[in-house]
């Protein structure tokens, strides 16, 4: 199934969260559009995201039995919203579907899909501790790359890097 044919169905079925799809572009400078390149993807309301992933996983015609991917962007320093990536796989079908969602940088909160995807764990751990978001109902919030006391979110664009930490220095 290619893309549309999987967004034709998630809307008729009625999907929870699906927002839009977003498709690539080429640049309009009439518009002022810069256009897009890369994968169409998936815009999904963030707290509507473990609905939408049961039906993606659990109808027959889609079967994306797999969490591929789940990361973060933060796309801009001015800008006031966080990316959600995530990439599931249907390995049975061969097809596979790319999916954003919008968090607020002030209040980056959403819950954890680790219920219909338990790879999820790992990827929202390391999210949590590089871009500050919460996955709320997440079974183990422990770091896995920084120490317990690191303060900040080193992969937020505006995350200004301590001099020293515990006495080395980190320039």
């Amino acid at each position: 199934m290619d893309f549309q044919a999987i967004h034709d169905h998630l809307k008729a079925v009625g999907a929870p969260g699906l927002i839009e799809a977003d498709l690539p572009r080429e640049p309009n400078k009439a518009e002022k559009d810069p256009g897009r390149a890369g994968d169409p993807f998936l815009v999904i309301d963030p707290l509507k995201l473990n609905e939408f992933l049961t039906v993606c996983r659990d109808d027959p015609k889609l079967r994306f039995e797999l969490l591929v991917d789940q990361t973060a962007t933060d796309p801009a320093v001015d800008d006031e919203k966080l990316w959600i990536n995530l990439n599931i796989l249907s390995a049975a079908l061969h097809h596979r579907l790319a999916i954003k969602c919008f968090l607020p940088k002030a209040k980056a909160i959403m819950p954890t899909v680790c219920a219909v995807y338990r790879a999820a764990q790992w990827h929202e751990r390391e999210c949590a501790e590089m871009f500050g978001i919460t996955f709320v109902g997440h079974p183990d919030p422990r770091n896995v790359l920084l120490p317990d006391d690191w303060e900040g979110f080193p992969l937020r664009k505006d995350y200004e890097f301590p001099k020293e930490y515990h006495g080395i220095s980190c320039e």
